[in-house]
């Protein structure tokens, strides 16, 4: 027996199955109906009362029966397997009684109470009801069964026992009417079964679809092939102001529209545009997107694609978010945050579109302006001051900015300002003397008064002539050439600046290449001692011979060196030479070396020094390191370390240029000196000043008791000599009185010698004792 086990199918698709079991009352009441009243025919013909009894029952059975259908049909769906299975059973339990009354009609008509009117009208009764077995009890395989069985056996069983060989064979051809039966019932609910689990399949999928679209962020319409909305969603309806979805199945992309303009959301151009553009991508089978802005200040991007079965699809969207965080990274991209005011790169843009544009053979103008000093500001009052005194500047830049004007911060304490459509050098300069006296005068930054000065450079330049980055270097030259002369003030770019700027790069360049080649030499220039006129040390000087230009002074290269970032590489040339060729010369004398402010910041200085000292083989007191003040003034308390350290190895330090500094003095208890070399500043007019004579007597007779040796450079004359000697008093001296500097072999062949006048200088120094 076929029957239905839990689990054995899903029991969403068994509970339906039941519920079709009591769905049909009407058809088991006319065959009941029916059924009865050929029974009772047959007991009017015959007046058997066996047939009395089986109308009885049938009667009772119909009762039962149709009142079991009549009481599930209106009950609410089975909410479980068990509750479903108990209503089968009831089911089976009358169906049964009713199968085996056919069934007894039968066997009583062909065998019991035999007469032919009975077998033909019990045989044509239950063939007529067994029709209706697949299709009424598909839905409960053993009530299929039971149905058979209680319907077929008994006729089959009555033919058999009448005895003759045909109605046997007769009997014994019910069996193959019994599994055709079967078999169609088996059949129809495959079929039903298979049907019904695709429905449950299809509903669960469209489901899934209409919670997707409901769902979705975007609204969605889908359109037929006669171009009208077939498919909607629930964001759709939302953003079209409907209740719901239904209200816009049957339009067309321009009733669509139209309701926004009727709203006035859209301007009637703009709903023109979108449908032109959509249909023409449903049209193309393209994807096209178009964004549109409403009056409300929301952003909405429409998205047309063709989609499958001739459908189009139609989405739209809020970007109102993405569009202003768009147009924030834009802003942030083009504007400086602090300012407002355009960036490098987009001052380019704007600059260079302006120049493309127009009247080709119109002058133009370009100015940079930078703040002088700006650095001390953010070094002594923080950066957040630095930021306002910029903004503030910013402002009062902002305000003359027009269509012909572009005012731009181009990073840091520099702005640019363009001019388009200048008239003559005049126009220009009567503009930018406006600009510079619109900044002057005091802000105030958070409490600080600071005064605005800036320096600035211009130039004026025919459109076709240049480019946006040609101006702006000839701009920075006279920017320089400003600060050369000044500061405050402005200049515009001539000829000759960029002839200098371009033999000042040519030089850099030559420059860097005589440091690394070692082209570059060593001179030597004497230190004399008062006291026997000879030669003690000597100051190691760097030198440049140009292959082209010559002799290059120092006081041009160095400051280029110092530019440029290689003056430590310079600094370590001269202390290595000088070291090896000291170390030639006699014990007595030795070499002072000047280091730069650079070298002093970092402690690599300790190893130069160590290096220098090993590959010579130079004693470590015969060398001497200047330190300038400059070095002093960078870090104090670092550069102290490295003068501690240094003295360790057993180098002397002497302090350079002393006496032209901020606070010098402050430098002669605070640092382990071994020696000053006052400035040749304080010699040039000692021979007619007395108060410059009293205060380089001053300084010597401050040191002395220190213990600090002093050396007075500068030495030109032999009337200064003289009253160095007999007034003031110094260890050493140096100059040009002693003759130029000279070659280490020059230094080693006059180490011995006495200069010529000391003789003089004795003879007067016994005059004046006298």
């Amino acid at each position: 027996m076929n029957l239905i086990k839990k689990n054995e199918i899903p029991v969403d698709v068994y509970i339906p199955f039941v519920e079709t079991l009591f769905r049909d009352g009407l058809t088991l009441s006319i065959g009941f109906f029916a059924q009865t009243l050929l029974v009772v025919l047959v007991y009017w013909k015959t007046m058997d009362p066996a047939y009395l009894a089986v109308t009885l029952g049938l009667l009772a059975v119909a009762f039962l029966r149709l009142r079991n259908i009549r009481k599930y049909r209106h009950a609410p769906s089975p909410q479980n397997w068990e509750e479903a299975r108990r209503r089968e059973n009831d089911y089976i339990l009358y169906g049964s009684m009713h199968g085996f009354m056919l069934g007894a009609f039968c066997f009583v008509g062909i065998y019991l109470a035999y007469d032919p009117f009975a077998e033909i009208a019990a045989v044509c009764v239950t063939l007529a009801s067994a029709t209706s077995i697949a299709g009424r009890n598909y839905g409960s395989p053993r009530m299929v069964v039971i149905f058979i069985m209680t319907m077929t056996w008994p006729i089959s069983l009555g033919f058999i026992l009448r005895g003759d060989p045909y109605h046997f064979i007769l009997g014994l051809l019910s069996a193959p009417f019994l599994f055709a039966i079967k078999r169609f019932a088996d059949l129809v609910r495959e079929v039903l079964f298979a049907a019904l689990s695709e429905e449950k399949k299809a509903n669960r999928i469209a489901q899934r679809f209409n919670r997707a679209l409901n769902t979705m962020s975007h609204g969605l319409v889908m359109l037929g092939p006669d171009g009208r909305v077939a498919v909607a969603n629930a964001e759709a309806a939302h953003l079209m102001s409907r209740k719901s979805p239904d209200a816009l199945l049957g339009r067309s992309i321009h009733g669509l529209l139209m309701r926004g303009v009727a709203g006035g959301m859209l301007a009637p151009k703009d709903c023109r545009y979108i449908e032109a553009q959509l249909t023409r991508a449903l049209r193309e089978g393209r994807d096209r997107k178009v964004l549109v802005s409403l009056a409300n200040g929301q952003h909405y991007e429409f998205s047309a694609r063709e989609g499958s079965q001739e459908l189009g699809v139609i989405t739209f969207e809020d970007v109102t978010a993405r569009v202003e965080a768009e147009d924030k990274i834009r802003f942030m991209a083009r504007y400086d945050n602090l300012t407002g005011l355009p960036n490098r790169a987009y001052f380019h843009e704007l600059v260079g579109e302006a120049m493309v544009s127009g009247d080709r053979d119109r002058l133009c103008g370009l100015a940079v302006l930078d703040l002088d000093d700006f650095k001390s500001v953010n070094d002594t009052l923080g950066h957040p001051i630095g930021d306002g005194l910029i903004y503030a500047v910013a402002e009062r830049l902002a305000a003359i900015a027009r269509q012909d004007i572009t005012v731009s911060r181009f990073g840091g304490d520099e702005f640019m300002i363009f001019f388009d459509r200048v008239e003559d050098e005049s126009h220009l300069t009567s503009q930018l003397d406006e600009i510079f006296a619109g900044l002057q005068g005091e802000v105030d930054v958070a409490g600080h008064g600071l005064r605005i000065q800036a320096s600035g450079g211009a130039v004026l330049s025919r459109v076709k002539d240049t480019d946006v980055d040609a101006m702006i270097v000839k701009a920075d030259l006279a920017l320089y050439k400003a600060k050369e002369l000044g500061k405050n003030s402005w200049r515009l770019f001539e000829a000759s600046m960029d002839a200098a700027f371009r033999n000042r790069q040519l030089m850099k360049a030559d420059l860097r290449t005589a440091v690394e080649s070692k082209g570059l030499r060593v001179v030597y220039q004497p230190i004399v001692a008062m006291s026997t006129m000879r030669i003690a040390s000597c100051e190691a000087l760097c030198r440049w011979d140009h292959p082209d230009l010559g002799p290059i002074s120092p006081s041009i290269f160095i400051p280029l060196a110092e530019e440029m970032g290689i003056i430590s590489e310079i600094s370590t040339f001269v202390l290595q030479a000088a070291c090896a060729e000291c170390a030639k010369w006699p014990d007595q004398t030795s070499v002072s070396v000047n280091l730069s402010a650079k070298d002093f910041r970092n402690r690599d200085v300790i190893q130069k020094v160590r290096d220098a000292l090993a590959g010579s083989g130079l004693a470590a007191s015969r060398l001497e390191i200047e330190v300038t003040e400059t070095a002093l003034l960078d870090d104090k308390s670092l550069t102290r370390q490295y003068i501690e350290e240094l003295k360790q190895i057993g180098v002397r330090i002497a302090l350079d240029d002393f006496g032209t500094g901020y606070s010098s003095l402050s430098y002669l208890h605070k640092l382990p000196l071994d020696k000053i070399k006052i400035d040749r500043s304080f010699l040039m007019d000692v021979t007619q000043n007395p108060r410059s004579l009293e205060l380089l007597k001053g300084i010597v007779n401050l040191s002395r008791p220190l213990g600090l040796s002093v050396t007075v450079e500068g030495v030109e004359t032999f009337e200064q000599l003289k009253i160095l000697a007999l007034q003031v008093k110094p260890d050493l001296v140096q100059g040009f009185l002693f003759g130029s500097a000279l070659s280490a072999s020059g230094i080693e062949t006059m180490s011995n010698t006495v200069w010529p006048f000391a003789k003089d200088i004795n003879t007067a120094k016994r005059a004046a004792r006298r």
